[in-house]
């Protein structure tokens, strides 16, 4: 690699910035919610069964409730003959009395009766109902399952910090848990600022564009648990967007804009945020150098927080946290990746917060600006022995407006600030995207 040591201009690093993020965040408060509604939201508390599971001894088989001694001898050339003198489906409460010679036909489910030590499965029964054939002995405690086996009550089921998924919902039910203590998904908001933007699909006059920012952002912050609400896109007037700013902001945990934060005429967030206190300046990265940072002030008498219902006298939300990123989609997106990412999932409870990262080697080379830490849209491949490669996903390279390209990245290769050429064969820092 080759590298630079000319001055850097004044500006402030990757990890000054994102230190700055993190120290303003903190996990959203922790509210209870029935257990159906805590679908990838993480667990605020240590979940503990409230019952043993199972609850009583069951049957795993269909087939027979019996006392062991009675069919020991059984085979196929001499079965055993047992008098049926009950039908327990699963979900009965029958507990009928067996005496020798005696056999309860029973469902997969169903309780054991207290005389019973085994059950034979139907298969090696001939299946009677009145009386019953038995044509092979049974283990000892054939096919019951005991009480408390998966968890006796206040055996611990759930971590904190557990990000909820499918089986975990079914294992805190299965364990007697009907609430579930949570932290809330934070809400959200996606404003794309500019003049230029029109609907994606709709017909473009000279200088105008699709709008991309809105959905990138909106998926992204889905993909890492939050809620986005789409605030739409404002042209570049200061009263429009301060208008839907103050409409809006108290409801939500977080805004998100993009375009308007540099020094251009038409730069609208940075005209309206920074006389209310929102950071503006530049980062030393690229793409995603300028960007802004802080929270919006608002309102809140009346808005709650988060984690507190709509009755009068609740907890404040705080003011929403305010993330001014750069127009161009690729800087979002890794403006996203790097700083508000790792933002929304501690609002969310979640850890880690950051992704994994690889080493990989390059293997096609390109140019990185001096005095700037650059993120390439990147492509790593693994060879059959596990080897890691990397090559940039555009032959355009990191340009910010290099939309397309990301549909191809799989990684964000780093570059330090000090290395101005990337060569074939160099070992790089990778963070896979997808």
């Amino acid at each position: 690699m080759a590298h630079d040591s000319s001055a850097v201009p004044p500006s402030i690093s990757i990890e000054q910035h994102l230190a700055r993020v993190l120290e303003s965040v903190t996990a959203l408060p922790a509210i209870t919610v029935p257990i159906a509604e805590a679908l990838h939201r993480t667990l605020a508390a240590d979940v503990h069964a409230t019952a043993d599971v199972p609850g009583f001894d069951n049957s795993a088989m269909d087939g027979y409730a019996l006392r062991r001694a009675d069919a020991v001898a059984a085979t196929v050339d001499s079965p055993v003959t047992l008098t049926v003198i009950a039908d327990l489906p699963a979900g009965s409460a029958e507990n009928p009395r067996l005496q020798p010679g005696e056999a309860a036909r029973i469902m997969t489910g169903a309780p054991v009766p207290d005389d019973a030590d085994c059950i034979v499965p139907i298969e090696d029964t001939d299946e009677g109902t009145a009386t019953v054939r038995i044509y092979r002995a049974p283990a000892e405690s054939a096919f019951i399952r005991p009480r408390g086996t998966d968890v006796h009550a206040g055996d611990a089921v759930l971590p904190t910090g557990r990000v909820l998924g499918a089986r975990d919902l079914a294992a805190a039910a299965a364990s007697g848990v009907s609430t579930l203590a949570v932290h809330p998904a934070p809400r959200v908001g996606v404003l794309s600022t500019g003049s230029e933007l029109r609907e994606p699909g709709g017909a473009l006059a000279r200088g105008q564009i699709h709008d991309s920012n809105s959905l990138l952002l909106e998926a992204l912050i889905a993909e890492c648990g939050g809620i986005p609400v789409r605030l739409g896109s404002v042209p570049d007037d200061n009263a429009a967007l301060r208008a839907i700013l103050d409409e809006r902001a108290p409801e939500l945990d977080a805004v998100i804009t993009s375009g308007g934060v540099s020094v251009g005429a038409y730069d609208v967030v940075k005209a309206v945020l920074a006389p209310l206190g929102v950071w503006f300046g530049a980062v030393r990265m690229q793409p995603g150098k300028p960007q802004g940072f802080g929270r919006f002030p608002v309102d809140n008498a009346g808005a709650t927080s988060s984690s507190a219902s709509s009755t009068p006298g609740t907890t404040p939300r705080p003011d929403p946290l305010l993330f001014a990123l750069p127009g161009n989609p690729v800087s979002v997106f890794v403006s996203f990746e790097t700083f508000v990412r790792p933002a929304l999932l501690t609002m969310a409870g979640r850890s880690p917060i950051s992704r994994p990262t690889h080493s990989a080697t390059v293997t096609t080379g390109w140019h990185s600006p001096a005095g700037r830490a650059q993120h390439m849209p990147a492509v790593v491949e693994r060879d059959d022995q596990g080897a890691a490669s990397v090559r940039p996903a555009s032959a355009g390279g990191a340009g910010s407006y290099l939309v397309a390209s990301l549909a191809g990245a799989n990684a964000l290769a780093f570059v330090p600030e000090d290395v101005t050429e990337v060569r074939e064969g160099d070992a790089l820092t990778v963070t896979l995207v997808s």
